[in-house]
């Protein structure tokens, strides 16, 4: 069987993997049922001048701060991508194309919506009244001004249409939307680069894992098929393959938490990545759980090899945000690793553990099967880039399968 096929394979055992475990319950999922929806999920309009989330457009729960205004002599105007969709219409009121003009991400979740479009009105396209503009009657901090927002309506100007056409952006993706005004809706997004570590948890390039030699491995340097210390479903620390990354990029700036601990250590982690974090330093009544880096406090513990590599509780004195270069979230086959010596979850965006490495039981049987295929040849994947399709996949399935209190909310 080709790699080919074995990846298309797995997509279609992705989907019907996903489908038939929104009618199952998850023995460890949280409170009351497994957080996996059941039935249909009803769809409701927006109202005029609601917007998604609640919050300002320009926080980081929303679509993020304004990087600064991209003119045609910019450096950053190459950035920009023309979208040529026959699926669109743009409406091009300046003549010279630039409402097709937008960033990587704006581009590809227009796309998505425009499939929503149609589907939900046959016959109906989306329409693109307004993208980057470079015209300066905007206010100061506009995302148009970035490519980073657009415009939108329906093409046959169905003013009834635009409340649905809202829900439709938020599904489709869009970071921030708001129903502006009567004749058009507003949506934007974060920056290309720091919107991909949505899809996921990450760690920055300067994390380090430990080998089976004992030696330690920056993050940068980690390679798909490398055994590297983790904590398998028994709490004891083991070697682990890695078998995929969910996104890997060495040019992507990633914002990050770095927790400090009072001996001087630390862990850097995007906000949605789980890491494992206990109440008290009790070292024989541990019970950790997982939660989002965003979430732990100053005073909780985290889980930390001693020389003995014994798992010790360790105080969070201090929590600092910053930027950093590079983006890695490899997985292992225990969905766990130990990061800096410390213990952290492979997963990000969805709270529950265990929910995230069941839904990733496909990626783990492609790789077993291609394992065993060309166990003779270097047939892994060692230098990916960019973000995984499984992992891509699973976060836009994640609105539709996944109960919304169970996911990271920006």
């Amino acid at each position: 069987m080709a790699s080919g096929k074995l990846s298309q394979l797995i997509k279609t055992l992705a989907v019907v993997f996903l489908v038939l475990t929104e009618t199952v319950s998850p023995c460890h999922g949280p409170g009351r049922g497994s957080g996996w929806r059941r039935g249909t999920r009803k769809r409701t309009p927006l109202v005029f001048k609601q917007h998604v989330p609640n919050v300002s457009e320009n926080t980081l729960g929303a679509s993020g701060l304004s990087e600064g205004r991209i003119l045609r002599d910019s450096k950053r105007f190459k950035d920009l991508v023309k979208n040529e969709n026959p699926n669109i219409e743009f409406r091009d009121e300046e003549g010279d194309g630039s409402d097709r003009l937008m960033s990587k991400r704006c581009k590809d979740i227009i796309n998505s919506l425009a499939i929503s479009v149609m589907n939900e009105w046959p016959g109906v396209k989306l329409r693109v009244t307004e993208a980057w503009d470079d015209i300066l009657y905007h206010a100061k901090d506009s995302l148009h001004y970035e490519g980073r927002a657009v415009d939108i309506t329906t093409n046959d100007k169905d003013r009834t249409k635009y409340g649905m056409l809202a829900r439709l952006a938020v599904e489709a993706g869009f970071d921030w939307v708001y129903y502006e005004s009567r004749g058009h809706i507003h949506c934007s997004v974060k920056s290309d680069s720091s919107a991909a570590v949505k899809v996921g948890g990450c760690f920055d390039a300067t994390g380090h894992v430990t080998m089976p030699d004992g030696t330690s491995k920056p993050m940068s340097e980690v390679q798909i098929g490398d055994h590297v210390l983790t904590v398998n479903e028994n709490g004891q620390k083991d070697y682990s393959e890695v078998i995929m990354f969910l996104h890997r990029d060495d040019e992507m700036q990633g914002f990050y938490y770095t927790l400090h601990t009072g001996d001087g250590d630390a862990i850097t982690l995007t906000p949605s990545h789980l890491l494992y974090i206990t109440d008290s330093n009790n070292t024989n009544s541990i019970n950790p759980r997982a939660v989002f880096a965003k979430s732990a406090k100053i005073g909780q513990y985290l889980l930390k090899s001693d020389s003995q590599r014994d798992l010790r509780p360790k105080q969070i004195t201090k929590i600092t945000t910053s930027w950093k270069q590079g983006v890695y979230a490899p997985l292992t086959k225990h969905g766990t690793l130990m990061v800096d010596d410390f213990v952290a979850s492979c997963y990000g965006v969805i709270s529950n553990q265990n929910i995230a490495h069941l839904a990733f039981a496909p990626a783990r049987l492609l790789y077993n099967i291609n394992s065993r295929l060309y166990a003779n040849s270097a047939t892994h994947e060692l230098s990916q880039n960019g973000v995984h399709w499984y992992a891509e996949l699973l976060y836009r399935l994640s609105y539709y399968v996944v109960d919304q209190r169970l996911l990271f909310q920006h």
